[in-house]
């Protein structure tokens, strides 16, 4: 093979083995016995051969050779004369001459073989430089902590027959037949304080990109029940272990850049506030999410969800051979808003709602032996699964009597909703700033419940509502006290959000909720503890320890819009934290 095929065998060879063919050649070059004359021909020969095949850069490979002829010449003159000599030195036949090699060739020669050996790692995918797996790059995780101590004030002034109407729903009912039954029913507690109790807050989440448009996320969180509006747990009990939930499970899928549709169990698609919906309130379902951009201060934003709010048990009731027909109950909603930005220091946020809830109100049953052996009546699904307290309640259960002892026969019974709730709500947001670091955020909410009707409340009942009577009067419509509306004002002063340590808030604000403006069963429970048919303001505050670090205070006073006295104020002190 003549020195042109060797040429282009090299360079034919992968990259990293012509590396490797560089460095026997330094090798070489460092280590030749200067009495073996083929070695240094041989060396010569594969320099050129480098830097025919590109190997070796052409200023770095002549450098080498004539540095190999110039020693090959000195060897051979050596071997001849028996001594040789180099700078002054005299060499004995048999000494190992170690040539000098310039710098600038050894920092190549080990910057290439760096590049070569990285650049295979990260191809594999076993390693890089700088770089984490890219895996993780695509997983964010989330979650906050909060510790509160709460105290609840009641007022000697209260009603002490204040029926907890949710837990007569969750038994067996309960007896109206005073012939029967001389028991009361499940009592609220509405005038013994409750201090400092110790609660807790955990929430953990993970988000992963699954790919351009698709993302999934899984949320756990605390929580003392499986009920919707909290992932508050208490402590104490005892000091047993607290429960996990799972809070949020969803795919996100975005075909455009102005929508992304999500399905599951995920977090409020809608902009509203704690007066209809509380803020650890999740929904099941399915929801699109809408925003576009007219102009660069102007973005339009809209929501449309569909979620299941309860189905009809499969085998209910479980011993009748004649099970309930298909009963689901649904809200269906949408939202239609504007993002105005007037300058560098205000911005404006409107929004305007209809929410219906279908299928929630309750139903009167038609006639019902339970005397006889049935186990069940067949509205006893309209009950809703969860409440809280305010909303107008009806009995559902039409008792039939035994014939043969009509003044004594049981009668338990169940309670649902005596409204439908068709909801059109208004929400306006302004944010400005008052000074450098000082903000101003108004917040106004309103609604309306379209389907509020009274007559047709008692007509639902047969007469049968239990509840919203004036203090003192009859059951009747003329003494019946309810109403549709809802309203929220709410100034915040400082930072609307506490990220960084020094950063302060204060807020102000009022609600006045009619006792059927809206279900009672999703709003915040902290507010005359949950529910409706409620009035009063509230006050708090808050400062940043730490960066996503801050402590926090909040007082809510409030009472009854209409009915029984009922005062509930709540203090809470709070240590929040979040990543």
């Amino acid at each position: 093979m003549n020195d042109h095929d060797r040429a282009r065998t090299a360079s034919r060879r992968p990259r990293p083995a012509r590396r490797a063919l560089l460095c026997c050649a330094v090798l070489l070059s460092l280590t030749v016995p200067a009495t073996v004359m083929a070695a240094e021909t041989t060396m010569v020969k594969l320099i050129k051969g480098l830097i025919a095949s590109g190997a070796l850069k052409p200023e770095d490979g002549q450098a080498l050779l004539v540095q190999a002829e110039a020693e090959a010449a000195v060897a051979q003159h050596g071997t001849a004369g028996g001594t040789a000599s180099s700078g002054g030195v005299a060499l004995e036949a048999g000494d190992v001459r170690v040539p000098y090699v310039p710098q600038s060739v050894r920092d190549g020669i080990r910057d290439e073989v760096r590049q070569d050996v990285m650049a295979q790692a990260k191809s594999e995918g076993w390693a890089a430089p700088n770089e984490v797996a890219e895996w993780t790059k695509r997983i964010k995780v989330t979650g906050d902590m909060r510790v509160r101590s709460e105290s609840r004030f009641y007022s000697e002034r209260n009603s002490d027959i204040e029926t907890n109407w949710a837990s007569v729903n969750s038994g067996s009912g309960f007896d109206t037949n005073n012939n029967t039954n001389l028991q009361l029913p499940p009592l609220l507690n509405t005038r013994q304080d409750r201090r400092n109790l110790w609660r807790i807050r955990a929430r953990l989440g993970i988000e992963a990109m699954i790919g351009e448009h698709t993302t999934a996320g899984v949320r756990l969180a605390s929580g003392s029940s499986n009920g919707p509006v909290s992932t508050t747990e208490q402590l104490g009990g005892g000091l047993g272990k607290k429960d996990v939930w799972l809070d949020q499970a969803w795919l996100a899928y975005s075909p455009a850049d102005w929508v992304t549709v999500r399905g599951g169990r995920f977090g409020n698609p809608f902009w509203t506030s704690d007066t209809l919906f509380s803020n650890d309130l999740n929904f099941d379902g399915l929801a699109a999410n809408l925003s576009y951009d007219i102009a660069d201060d102007i973005g339009l934003f809209g929501t449309l969800a569909v979620v299941p709010l309860e189905y009809t048990s499969d085998s209910a009731p479980s011993q009748s051979r004649v099970k309930t027909p298909n009963e689901n109950k649904w809200l269906s909603g949408a939202q239609v808003g504007v993002n105005w930005r007037f300058n560098d220091d205000n911005s404006l946020r409107a929004a305007l709602g209809y929410y219906d809830f279908k299928n929630i109100s309750g139903r009167l049953s038609s006639p019902c032996a339970l005397y006889a052996g049935e186990v069940a009546c067949d509205t006893d699904w309209s009950r809703p699964a969860f409440m809280q307290k305010g909303n107008t309640l009806m009995l559902i259960r039409d008792i039939a009597r035994n014939p043969l002892d009509p003044a004594n026969t049981p009668t338990p019974q169940y309670v649902g909703l005596a409204s439908a709730f068709r909801l059109a709500t208004f929400n306006l947001r302004w944010d400005t700033q008052l000074a450098q670091d000082i903000g101003m955020r108004l917040d106004a909410d309103y609604i309306r419940n379209l389907a509020y009707d009274k007559q047709a409340m008692f007509a639902r009942a047969n007469n049968g509502i239990v509840n919203n009577y004036g203090a003192g009067g009859s059951a009747s419509i003329d003494t019946f006290r309810s109403g549709d509306t809802a309203w929220m004002l709410q100034a915040t002063f400082g930072a609307t959000e506490l990220k960084e340590k020094g950063q302060w808030q204060a807020l102000l604000g009022y609600k006045r909720i009619e006792a059927d403006a809206l279900p009672d069963a999703y709003n915040d429970p902290n507010f005359h503890l949950g529910g409706t048919n409620a009035r009063g303001y509230y006050v708090g505050g808050a400062y940043a320890l730490d960066a996503r670090s801050w402590i926090s205070g909040k007082w809510m006073a409030a009472k009854e819009v209409s009915g029984p006295p009922l005062s509930i104020d709540v203090f809470q002190l709070e240590f929040n934290t979040g990543f």
